[in-house]
């Protein structure tokens, strides 16, 4: 408990300067991990309880064994090590469009890398989720077509609110249908956002999934002496 602030490595990446740092947040007495995009931040393991949800919520319903899952998104770990605790998933592909994130796991920079790693179901896929979601090949580029029992996917904080503008296309009928092609029948699409329910966004994924349903997930949050909400949206593919 002896660290103030440490900045553990900065990177430039096509979409702006990425940089994870460590520090000692005093009131709660913890240690804090955080990753920043430019001046946003992406992840912080102060909150981690929606990104444990999305895991949770997105494989709830799925009963049979040997599940293949892909999370799109890695930051620190949270949904990917949670995905892991379940013992009926036979693989999972972590997906990252930036290759400082996999490597700071993998070297042991951050708290989850070393679990991750250990685990031999689970796989790190450097690329672009949005593009490989939406082509014909699938998200795996050398192991093409490969089927999913889950696609769990925190990326954007939101439909609306999105990282790059490249992302939108994703959201809409087409780029859902698109992803929707790599699951397995009676799939599950998952996905986080830090922006309450969005009705219209139900409303298009309810036009490619056989049912959808948004779930809020509530944490205290320390800094407001209250509780924050994130939303977990779960669409199951027709059977």
């Amino acid at each position: 408990m002896q660290i103030e602030f440490e900045e553990l490595d900065y990177r430039s990446t096509p979409i702006g300067d990425l940089s994870v740092r460590r520090r000692t947040e005093v009131r709660l007495g913890v240690i804090v991990y955080e990753i920043k995009l430019n001046e946003e931040f992406l992840m912080s393991s102060l909150f981690t309880a929606s990104e444990i949800a999305l895991a949770r919520l997105g494989l709830a319903d799925l009963d049979r064994d040997d599940l293949t899952v892909a999370v799109g998104g890695l930051g620190l770990g949270y949904t990917a090590a949670t995905v892991l605790e379940h013992d009926k998933v036979g693989r999972l592909y972590v997906i990252d469009y930036l290759l400082p994130v996999i490597e700071w796991h993998q070297s042991g920079l951050l708290p989850l890398g070393k679990t991750l790693t250990a685990d031999p179901r689970c796989r790190f896929v450097h690329g672009d989720f949005f593009k490989l979601a939406c082509s014909a090949e699938g998200l795996v580029p050398d192991a093409p077509s490969t089927k999913f029992d889950a696609i769990l996917v925190d990326i954007d904080h939101s439909p609306r609110h999105v990282l790059s503008p490249e992302h939108s296309a994703f959201y809409s009928r087409a780029g859902l249908s698109a992803m929707a092609a790599h699951l397995v029948p009676g799939g599950v699409f998952a996905l986080w956002s830090n922006d309450p329910p969005d009705d219209a966004f139900v409303a298009s994924v309810g036009e490619v999934f056989d049912a959808v349903e948004s779930h809020v997930v509530s944490f205290h949050n320390p800094y407001l002496n209250s509780d924050s909400a994130c939303t977990v949206y779960v669409a199951r593919k027709a059977r």
